[in-house]
């Protein structure tokens, strides 16, 4: 059965893209740790990160770093945190997580709503630095 994103890969679930290439996407994650938390992932669908095929594992981070690039612009940060944990989705995917203390990048913290003109703003904002 395909993961949630690739189901959001395939426009069968809507997302508030950010940046798509023929490798991977990027997309806000919509129970957010903090504002602008985006998920880069690659359109193959694989599990576990490291049993990407080394030429998708590339694309992947050289994706992953111009969203991040991006998102710092956008959203003022020092830094865009990356995690890899991958147990909730069964499909690879890299969370940017703007931070600014290491509490930022709890994942036990509450989840943040937006509505979605807010998760379209946000996405809009990150694209403008692309």
């Amino acid at each position: 059965m395909a993961s949630v994103f690739s189901k959001i890969i395939q426009g069968e679930i809507p997302c508030y893209k950010i940046a798509e290439n023929e490798y991977c996407i990027s997309f806000l994650d919509i129970q957010p740790i903090v504002k602008g938390h985006t998920l880069v992932v690659p359109k193959l669908e694989v599990d576990y990160i490291f049993d990407l095929p080394d030429d998708i594992y590339t694309h992947l981070h050289l994706f992953t770093k111009k969203v991040a690039l991006a998102l710092k612009k956008a959203i003022p940060c020092q830094r865009v945190c990356t995690a890899v944990i991958g147990l909730e989705v069964p499909h690879t995917h890299i969370h940017l997580i703007p931070t600014n203390h290491i509490h930022d990048v709890n994942f036990t913290n509450p989840r943040l709503k937006f509505s979605p003109d807010e998760y379209r703003q946000i996405a809009q904002e990150i694209q403008k630095y692309l």
